[in-house]
């Protein structure tokens, strides 16, 4: 394990300086300016891949999300200037609906049925995705689980003229508990239901199986799996059943809970962040998403071993 297979998610806001997040001690929305000053220090932590995660104004919240198609929007513009000033860093883009959609889903809402409407939703993925990638992203990571949408939006990068830009699909996203600080940080909870209708049943791996063959099929460039700390055993089943790199995402309550116990002094906070990830990477992850991604760089630089 190495800070190579480290991703670091950032949180972006329009606002002129940082906001702190509560349910995620140490993390913060970023202003631009502030985003550049994180990115520079995190090269000098040898990660040289982040991933943006963008926290919209409530007044750019509409139901049919238009705003996730702004080319001048927060998203454009974040990897434009990063891009600008560290043109060797590896972008990320998180492309789902929820961030920019007034109800809090990660596709269009039938406000009559209640049910999520995945086709038209795919549409303005594909979009959305375009539009990343004319800024300047290196990988697309379609978060949203809605079927077809790594066929579709593989089609128009490279209808778009975008074919080196790799897709990132998030085959197993588990309808999980532990989103809860993440969705505080950009304020995306649903206003209404859940989003068991199309994420995926913690119970059930051999879903995952059908769906390392649909994104294969659709032409996604990895695989991943979120949450990863409960899920161990899908990125190892993961891992066995394809040859693509398998990701997985350590997410904002795995982060939370070693968190609050290391500032409790119940555990050794450097001990069992490595030995986390190291879970993780041995269960067969070759890239791992991690707040943590900044400090589990030094530590190891530090030779901290926590056996």
């Amino acid at each position: 394990m190495t800070p190579q297979h480290f991703v670091y998610p950032l949180f972006i806001h329009a606002g002129s300086s940082p906001e702190p997040i509560a349910s995620m001690p140490g993390c913060a929305r970023l202003d631009l300016d502030s985003l550049l000053r994180e990115v520079e220090a995190a090269q000098k932590d040898n990660i040289n891949t982040i991933a943006l995660f963008p926290a919209i104004a409530d007044s750019l919240k509409t139901s049919y999300a238009e705003e996730s198609s702004n080319p001048d929007g927060l998203v454009p513009q974040a990897i434009r200037r990063v891009k600008q000033q560290f043109p060797d860093i590896t972008v990320v883009t998180d492309v789902a609906l929820d961030p920019y959609n007034s109800d809090g889903h990660d596709g269009l809402v039938d406000h009559e049925t209640g049910v999520i409407l995945n086709d038209a939703t795919v549409t303005i993925l594909c979009e959305q995705a375009s539009m990343h990638a004319d800024a300047g992203a290196d990988i697309i990571a379609p978060s949203d689980m809605m079927d077809g949408r790594v066929g579709a939006i593989r089609e128009t990068l490279d209808m778009d003229g975008f074919e080196d830009v790799s897709i990132l699909a998030y085959t197993a996203k588990y309808a999980s508990a532990f989103y809860g600080p993440f969705r505080d940080a950009l304020d995306s909870a649903p206003k209404g239901g859940d989003k068991k209708t199309y994420q995926m049943n913690p119970a059930n791996v051999n879903e995952a199986m059908r769906e390392i063959n649909l994104d294969e099929e659709e032409g996604a460039d990895m695989l991943m799996v979120k949450p990863a700390g409960a899920y161990l055993d899908v990125i190892r089943f993961m891992n066995e059943n394809t040859n693509l790199p398998v990701a997985a995402y350590q997410v904002s309550g795995e982060y939370a809970m070693m968190k609050a116990a290391a500032e409790k002094g119940w555990l050794d906070e450097k001990a069992i962040v490595l030995e986390s990830l190291l879970g993780i990477r041995r269960a067969g992850a070759s890239v791992i998403f991690t707040y943590y991604a900044r400090d589990a760089a030094r530590w190891l630089k530090e030779g901290h071993t926590f056996y």
